[in-house]
């Protein structure tokens, strides 16, 4: 058994806790409902043989007495069948809800590098795969294994009073056709995983050009990407169709199977009864139990197939489930404790990739309350000290101090409590206006709420809206424009009101006069906080109480607006003219 597998079925078990019992009493009714089912054939028997008697009174009670017997039985069965199927699903329902949790609970403590390698469509896609496999499986189980099982038992014992060569008869062919199902099965498992892949391939490519529609506009390249779909799903329909008639050709085998096997039953029945050991009524017998038999085992193959596959689906989320994260809690990690606010990155240095240097030997005090702008070119490192800070990403050597608490012996979730955040390009819930600011606070009043809106001037486009605070922002926030989205944003960091706060470019989107407004509820904000801003338009940070220009992971130049630009050579005063003035003109 491959690991995966293995580690899938130990947490399905894992979910049955607690219901273990009861699940035990579903297999006991299950069985049950089986051995009822397959009673009725032998009271059939009976009746058959009783019809061949005179037509009297007495025969006409016996078959009445019989018919009586068969009602009887089926109701039985029936009973059992409908107990354990409602048992089965209140058990199936609770055992769902905790994969569900487990799994929800599992893929949001991976970190962020995790997502950005990881097709949103394809995770959702597995995560509804590995928790419906379960309810899959256990009615596999219960349904085609073990009530195939109990069947085959049960036919062959009552077949081998009749005539133990019936019954030998029975298990041998049943032995055999498993066999065969199975081999088939296992040879045919290599081109299932095939498909599985170039399912997930077309998915991903659906998904891809789903999520950057806009780039098919900007460049024209609709017709590029159908060509490339095409192909991908042409390989899919290929490969699916070869399985197809893979599948069509061993029907044909399993058929002949079962002919031969209906041929060398009534051809031996028929020299029982001629040498007087059954009636006729065992015909009908050997036929009922046939036909059960058969409608057992005809899709047996595809039962194999469909184990195989549940797990499959399975394994591709416990896989995920049983990667190490790349960013864990310490066991005895503590909640963080802010009471001032003060920053430390000491000798810190950090690589991507293991090969890529981005911060070498980068140290920097933030004082309590001090309002500091990180400035400087693309991939100087401004970003990825923001990630280390929130902890996204673990720095190689030195170290990151909050109020003289390293954050890699604090708990994440205090660290990121202890934040507030605004994004470039802030991503919103598809929930309305009001859960989205709430997100700050969740035990936030609505007047709260509103009274953050007017703060970041988001309450004015709000208001405009037909359903207003409850209005639906669509996936991502797309309902909104970059600068509503931003202002929504900055909302939800002044109702958050965390000691420190980072702003990377947080009003990039805005036009001058919302830019303005913004400025002031900022400034507002700000507040007795540290502050960490990241800022392409130097504009923006003439206000900051120290200016750190970056170049290729260091420190080339800090001070405040006016003592760097007095520095006739420097670099920060040469970005500022550029903007200043070279763009402008």
């Amino acid at each position: 058994m491959k690991r995966h597998t293995k580690r899938t079925l130990q947490i399905y078990w894992e979910s049955l806790k607690g219901k273990r019992v009861l699940s035990f009493f579903v297999i006991l009714g299950i069985v049950a409902s089986s051995i009822f089912n397959l009673a009725p054939p032998l009271l059939y028997k009976e009746f058959f043989n009783t019809l061949l008697a005179p037509r009297d009174a007495q025969t006409t009670h016996a078959l009445v007495q019989i018919i009586g017997f068969v009602f009887i039985v089926h109701f039985i069965g029936w009973f059992f069948w409908r107990l354990t199927s409602f048992i089965k699903a209140r058990i199936q329902i609770r055992v769902l809800g905790r994969l569900f949790d487990r799994v929800f609970n599992s893929i949001h403590h991976h970190s962020v590098g995790f997502f950005n390698n990881t097709f949103v469509g394809s995770l959702v896609k597995r995560v509804n795969r590995f928790v419906f496999a379960f309810n899959e499986l256990t009615d596999t189980f219960l349904y085609d294994l073990l009530g195939t099982g109990v069947e085959i038992v049960i036919i062959t014992t009552v077949l081998f009073f009749q005539s133990p060569v019936l019954g030998w008869i029975i298990l041998g062919w049943s032995v055999v056709f498993i066999f065969f199902n199975y081999l088939f099965t296992v040879y045919k498992l290599k081109f299932d995983i095939e498909q599985s892949a170039l399912d997930s391939r077309t998915t991903g490519h659906i998904a891809d050009t789903v999520t950057n529609q806009i780039n098919l506009k900007f460049f024209a390249s609709l017709q590029s990407e159908a060509t490339l779909f095409k192909k991908i799903h042409g390989e899919q329909l290929a490969k699916r169709l070869f399985r197809w008639n893979l599948e069509y050709t061993y029907e044909a085998f399993q058929t002949l199977l079962m002919i031969m096997l209906e041929f060398a039953m009534f051809y031996y029945a028929i020299r029982l009864w001629q040498e007087g050991q059954i009636q006729v009524g065992d015909f009908v017998l050997i036929q009922a139990y046939l036909i059960t038999l058969f409608n057992r085992l005809w899709g047996f193959a595809r039962v194999i197939r469909r184990i195989y596959e549940q797990l499959a689906d399975a394994e591709e989320m416990t896989e995920i489930l049983e990667t190490p994260r790349e960013i864990k809690d310490l066991k005895r990690a503590k909640d963080l404790m802010v009471k001032k606010g003060a920053v430390v990155f000491r000798n810190v240095n950090f690589f991507y990739n293991k090969t890529r240097p981005v911060l070498k030997n980068f140290s920097l005090s933030l004082k309590p309350g001090e309002r500091v702008a990180l400035v400087g070119p693309s991939g100087a490192g401004k970003s990825t000290i923001i990630k280390l800070l929130l902890r996204f990403s673990d720095i190689a050597q030195g170290s990151i101090i909050i109020d003289k608490q390293d954050i890699r012996k604090v708990t994440q979730d205090s660290l990121h409590r202890a934040m507030s955040v605004v994004p470039q390009d802030p991503i919103l819930f598809h929930r309305s206006l009001m859960d989205n600011i709430r997100y700050g606070k969740p035990g936030a009043t609505d007047d709260e709420v509103i009274e953050a809106s007017k703060a970041a001037h988001c309450h004015e486009f709000i208001d405009e809206l037909p359903e207003q605070y409850g209005t639906y922002v669509g996936e991502r926030g797309v309902k909104l424009s970059g600068g509503e989205r931003q202002r929504v944003a900055i909302a939800r960091a002044i109702l958050k009101n965390a000691p420190i706060l980072v702003l990377d470019e947080a009003t990039s989107s805005l036009d001058s006069e919302s830019e303005f407004y913004i400025q002031e509820a900022l400034d507002v904000l700000m507040k007795e906080k540290t502050v960490i801003v990241i800022a392409h338009r130097l504009s923006t940070i003439m206000r900051m109480d120290r200016i750190i220009l970056l170049e290729n992971g260091m420190i080339a130049e800090q001070g405040t607006h006016t003592q760097l630009l007095s520095q006739h050579k420097g670099r920060y005063r040469r970005l500022w003219e550029l903007q200043a003035g070279g763009f402008i003109t």
